[in-house]
């Protein structure tokens, strides 16, 4: 329930149109206060949850920014 609530109030922060078997997006959303990350496939009939994590410092500048390699 918690990562439902997490998706419903979250904000797109990349897209992947070209992702395969079905479109993908990142998402931001928060659980109690925690950034959380949520990828998101996008498939005709159906949303699937791909992966769901806590964004780390060590790859993001912030919860909203990739760090540039």
């Amino acid at each position: 329930m918690l990562l439902l609530s997490a998706i419903r109030s979250g904000e797109i922060i990349e897209s992947y149109p070209d992702d395969e078997p079905c479109p993908s997006l990142l998402m931001l959303g928060f659980i109690r206060n925690h950034a959380y990350h949520v990828v998101l496939g996008i498939c005709d009939d159906h949303l699937r949850v791909i992966t769901a994590y806590m964004p780390d410092d060590e790859y993001w500048t912030d919860v909203r920014t990739r760090r540039k390699k």
